[in-house]
């Protein structure tokens, strides 16, 4: 698919409609004097740039942001595939989506917010496709973040195409029900130990590819690991598996990125300063 052309469902009148809504009704969050944990925004970073940043990809991110520092109770999905769901590779520690919800369901005081996680071990993305109503839909979220193609790169050179394709079609189908969809990329691998997946740096493009088409905010893990963990030592202190698999420090720096790139990281807080070698 050639780079310039948009997504076969792009942004529609009703979506952008909402996300001027949820800007207009946002507010500054409110601090807690009673128990002293950080509710403010004084101390909170600002989020780092993100790849895809253009112009509808800007609007979904300022509508995330807004959301946050609003009153109103919002929903969020996280789904994806193993590493998303975070069962067994994070030996009861806490998975990134966890993590997320405790910054914002009780750091954020948003009390009345949902934060729902329907990752699958070992799914691809047309399985995600197929069962979008049931991962995502039914829940009527705002935001969805989206990671997957750690298991579509198994079918090497001749899946990309339909990677692509299928990756599209979940954004616009999302869209089409006036969700917000952020795509993440998975996490940097050990290709020494995963000769299965040797294909995965170009599915990694192909997420990007599609964020930059369909003006999709794009967390990308992938390339912080490579920035933060560029030996094999230091990456292979993150992956509980030694190959693909984040262990419970992994899943804090990805939820630290997430956090950062939404504009919620606050290094005086308990989730966003626990230690991540």
């Amino acid at each position: 698919m050639a780079r310039g052309s948009r997504s076969l469902h792009p942004v529609g009148r009703r979506a952008s409609s909402r996300r001027r809504l949820l800007i207009a009704r946002s507010q500054p969050l409110s601090s807690d004097s009673a128990t002293g944990l950080p509710t403010s925004r004084r101390n909170i970073q600002a989020a780092q740039p993100l790849a895809g940043g253009v112009s509808e990809a800007s609007a979904g991110l300022a509508a995330v942001s807004h959301l946050l520092r609003g009153t109103q109770p919002a929903t969020w999905v996280f789904t994806g595939d193993s590493i998303t769901h975070g069962a067994l590779f994070t030996e009861g520690w806490r998975s990134f989506p966890e993590h997320f919800a405790e910054r914002v369901r009780w750091e954020l005081r948003r009390f009345h917010d949902v934060v729902i996680n329907t990752g699958v071990c070992g799914e691809r993305s047309g399985g995600l496709l197929s069962s979008l109503p049931a991962r995502a839909l039914r829940f009527r979220p705002d935001v969805a973040l989206i990671m997957i193609g750690m298991n579509d790169a198994l079918a090497g050179p001749d899946g990309r195409a339909e990677f692509h394709r299928n990756l599209t079609e979940i954004v616009g189908r999302l869209r089409e029900e006036n969700v917000i969809p952020i795509l993440q990329t998975p996490n940097f691998v050990y290709l020494a130990n995963c000769h299965s997946r040797s294909d995965l740096p170009a599915y990694i493009e192909a997420i990007r590819d599609v964020a930059e088409q369909a003006e999709v905010p794009l967390i990308d893990h992938w390339q912080h690991w490579q920035s933060r963990k560029p030996d094999a030592e230091g990456l292979l202190a993150w992956l509980q598996d030694e190959c693909l698999h984040p262990n419970f420090l992994g899943h804090r720096e990805m939820a630290r990125l997430i956090c950062q790139a939404f504009g919620v990281f606050d290094p005086s807080s308990m989730t966003c300063s626990l230690s991540v070698s």
